[in-house]
């Protein structure tokens, strides 16, 4: 049973983000529209103009600068306190990267898809649009939760033939699956609503996942607590993406996380064994001259760098 989304929180979490942000900003009001909305900018200390454009460009925003470069889940936080401190009756938060531009109607398509548990039943607590990348082609944003079966497909066929299957793979990776309306274990983070009583009962993001698997730990912990994630195709968006694939020290980041968050959940017997997967296929990749995948290995076989905090000098030694 849905339930009427009034007045949202808009959160965008900016790092160097000065060049991004007259087009997001651009996108807001059609994106948004039907929907009462507040904007809240949270600067993870940006060494460019980020702070002075976003004043300028919105200056009706509330721009809070956090004062470090925490990660994406400390701007989050940062940004939702602010947001329920200015407006304790918010039905919701749509969290943003910079570098995402709404697509006309997109929030009140997702809007319409939040639901509180009901008789028992499980209520739609994150709801996430179909992305699309600069290109217009579809973004495999569905997944589905880690695994060691998952794991193990992705070690020997990879992840994009893995997830042609939907119990075999981590990604979904079936075009035809974007195309109805359906529940996910969890998403890719740039774009997401999540509403007032899903944060109340989850609580802030884990910031000690600086970059990556914070969105899998808070979506896997909200259903752990009653509340769906829900992929909504008529809710459209354009996410212009980053550089995990590309940078090594970002690609270590992001595998070192996925054991981390696996151990965390499963234990330390299961996350061995899925240490083991994830280190065959980086080995597997680093062999074909992967550097992203050599610099993964290191890492993984390095207990100095798995214990190590997460933050900007963990990605630039990694």
């Amino acid at each position: 049973m849905s339930h009427r989304i009034r007045t949202i929180a808009v959160v965008v979490v900016t790092y160097n983000s000065a060049h991004l942000l007259a087009d997001l900003l651009a996108s807001l009001p059609g994106g948004l529209d039907g929907l009462g909305w507040r904007l809240v900018i949270a600067d993870n200390a940006s060494a460019d103009d980020t702070v002075a454009e976003a004043r300028r460009l919105a200056p009706e925003a509330t721009v809070v600068e956090t004062g470090r470069n925490g990660g994406y889940a400390a701007g989050i936080n940062a940004g939702v306190a602010a947001a329920f401190a200015g407006d304790p009756g918010l039905d919701a938060v749509l969290v943003l990267n910079p570098d995402v531009r709404l697509e006309p109607g997109c929030g009140v398509a997702l809007a319409g898809e939040l639901a509180l548990p009901a008789g028992g039943q499980p209520g739609v607590g994150v709801a996430v649009p179909h992305l699309v990348d600069a290109e217009g082609r579809l973004i495999e944003s569905m997944r589905g939760a880690p695994n060691l079966v998952r794991a193990f497909a992705d070690a020997v066929v990879g992840a994009n033939r893995a997830g042609r299957v939907r119990w075999a793979g981590e990604i979904v990776a079936s075009p035809a699956e974007y195309e109805r309306a359906q529940d996910t274990d969890w998403a890719e983070g740039s774009t997401q609503l999540i509403s007032a009583e899903c944060w109340r009962a989850c609580g802030p993001w884990d910031e000690s996942y600086f970059l990556y698997s914070e969105e899998t730990e808070f979506h896997l912990r909200a259903r752990d607590r009653g509340f769906r994630v829900r992929y909504v195709p008529s809710a459209r968006a354009v996410h212009l993406g980053g550089e995990s694939t590309t940078s090594p020290g970002l690609w270590a980041l992001l595998v070192a996380n996925r054991v981390r968050l696996f151990t965390v959940r499963r234990g330390r017997v299961q996350g061995a064994a899925y240490w083991l997967m994830v280190l065959a296929r980086e080995c597997s990749r680093a062999l074909l001259g992967k550097q992203t995948s050599r610099r993964a290995v290191r890492t993984l076989v390095s207990p100095r760098r798995m214990s190590a905090p997460r933050g900007p000098e963990w990605v630039a030694s990694a």
